[in-house]
């Protein structure tokens, strides 16, 4: 190189973060667009609690600015992780998007985990930050010390108390108290390509682990959404499903955060108070797994409320059951479902039933998404052809950049090019992808392959179930025995030789379940999500008293 040429090099590469800084578009710069666009709309609405409190788009870019500068002066800027153990509320969302204006990448934490399982995100994140609601300081505390992070933490706030704790200050401090003073926001040079969250999967794996997700990749993901979904920016929707799980966050608070919607957020999904807060706030949007719009359908005040707004219903999670779906379509006929199916991964979209196949296409996950390529492949990688079952593999700038620290799992989960979602599915004639099921739920048994959802719809096509689940547990002759768990609907009664004779109506031999258990509930997660290795491990020993194909138990 010449010595001439170095000026030259320098500007060019000074005119290129200039230009870069223009074009930038990361979480930070989507809310301080709408505060620009909706300054005096109301953003979000704290609902369901003593005292309600509302943020306007400009009031919530204020707060999220004081709470960046307050990241920044305590040591946390850019690259830096900060992690989020909170409940729903409006604390949640100014740390949401203070932490992007700190240059920070957030760490959404599953507040039903216990501390050690909190202290290991904590250390597999080297979070230097940790936001926490003060109903749940006591998992963080001890977090902080399965973690041995006190010495690393520059930052430890508890989002909803008025004075400090014991080596906690208030979020307050950081958001400014009642000041409605802007100071700006902090400068950054924060690429649209870098780390704006890590979320943790659940899976199946002994230890979660951490998807990176872009701002560009999220807001790639925004934009599907609001396409696929028909969302306005005059839309109200009500947010009752937890927001550290990657779909009430990011395939609706914060798209409807872009579009200048009013967002009313509630703590949790008890079904009077989403019947209730739907009619109040005449919301026209709402997303729950099916068990919860199952829970809606099921109480009093679902027939008693005005939900004449309510024109657009999501669900995701899992399939809806064909018979709750023509439940709802007769009892409320305006309003138009979708179901929106993805992975944390996916940041999360992925493929998408719109309202006109709900009943045409019943069970279907839809076709892919506006941004998102899909294929059914074979284990070698080949595209498989229509009616053939394979695992659902994407592609689509919605992807992770890879797991946290973990090379040889985010090989595994982009091999050959795509990104693996560990669902097994089949496309039909017209390229909708069925999920058969995820490949750890197929049931293998008398050398037979059984898929548990296939059963769970059977079984829900009986008037006095309410919900069921359908597991594989292990037997010394089958392999796996195929067992049912149901919850009956209120005031019904069920029996295990009524639900057999049920199945046997409807599934060949091999696919009837060989035990059956009636439960009040079955148990999920705080997404709605029923948690079949929960069942399994409770119901281990179901199976000892099943006979084998010669009769033997």
């Amino acid at each position: 190189m010449h010595d001439t040429d170095a000026p030259t090099t320098a500007a060019s590469s000074s005119l290129q973060r200039t230009v870069a800084r223009a074009r930038r578009q990361t979480l930070a710069d989507l809310l301080h667009r709408s505060a620009r666009r909706f300054p005096d709309k109301v953003a979000v609405v704290e609902a369901g609690v003593a005292e309600p409190r509302r943020r306007t788009f400009a009031q919530l870019e204020a707060d999220a600015n004081r709470i960046a500068h307050a990241l920044n002066e305590r040591g946390i800027g850019t690259g830096d992780r900060v992690a989020l153990l909170s409940r729903n509320g409006l604390p949640y969302v100014q740390a949401v998007f203070g932490v992007a204006k700190a240059g920070a990448t957030l760490v959404p934490i599953n507040f039903m985990l216990g501390g050690a399982e909190v202290g290991y995100v904590l250390q597999h994140s080297g979070a230097v930050g940790l936001l926490a609601q003060d109903a749940l300081l006591a998992a963080a505390d001890e977090a902080v010390e399965v973690a041995d992070a006190d010495a690393r933490l520059k930052v430890r706030a508890v989002l909803d108390a008025d004075d400090a704790r014991e080596a906690w200050e208030p979020f307050d401090a950081l958001a400014g108290g009642a000041d409605d003073a802007d100071p700006g926001a902090p400068e950054h040079l924060v690429a649209s390509d870098a780390p704006a969250q890590v979320m943790y999967t659940s899976g199946t794996e002994s230890r979660p682990k951490g998807a990176v997700l872009s701002h560009e990749a999220l807001i790639a993901n925004y934009s599907t959404c609001m396409v696929d979904g028909e969302m306005r920016g005059d839309d109200v929707q009500v947010h009752a499903l937890p927001l550290f799980h990657v779909a009430q966050q990011h395939v609706f608070l914060l798209p409807a955060i872009q579009l200048g919607m009013t967002s009313v957020i509630l703590p949790a999904p008890d079904p009077a108070t989403v019947l209730a807060t739907i009619e109040e706030h005449g919301a026209t949007m709402f997303f729950a797994p099916p068990t919860v719009w199952i829970g809606l359908l099921r109480h009093p005040d679902f027939d008693t409320r005005d939900l004449s707004t309510l024109t657009k219903g999501y669900y995701g999670a899992a399939i809806m059951p064909v018979e709750v779906l023509k439940e709802l379509s007769r009892r409320r006929p305006e309003l138009r479902l979708w179901n929106f199916y993805g992975q944390t991964e996916m940041a999360p979209l992925s493929t998408v039933l719109r309202p006109e196949d709900q009943l045409r296409k019943a069970g279907s996950a839809g076709r892919a998404a506006l941004n998102v390529e899909a294929r059914i492949a074979a284990p070698n990688g080949s595209e498989l052809p229509a009616g053939e079952i394979g695992e659902i593999v994407l592609r689509s700038p919605h992807a992770i950049h890879g797991y946290l620290d973990a090379p040889d799992k985010t090989a595994a989960a982009f091999s050959g090019g795509w990104f693996h979602s560990g669902d097994l599915g089949v496309a039909d004639d017209e390229g909708f992808i069925t999920v058969v099921d995820r490949i750890k739920d197929m049931i293998k048994t008398g050398g037979e392959n059984v898929a548990s959802r296939e059963v769970e719809e059977a079984i829900y096509a009986h008037e006095a179930v309410a919900e069921v689940a359908v597991v594989g547990l292990p037997h010394p002759e089958w392999i796996e025995c195929v067992v049912a768990i149901v919850v009956p609907r209120e005031g019904a009664e069920l029996d295990e030789s009524t639900l057999h004779a049920h199945c046997r109506e409807r599934l060949a031999g091999f696919k009837v379940p060989k035990a059956f258990r009636v439960l009040d509930a079955l148990p999920k997660n705080a997404s709605g999500k029923i948690l079949k290795r929960d069942l399994r491990e409770r119901f281990a020993d179901l199976a000892d008293g099943v006979a084998g194909p010669g009769g033997r138990g």
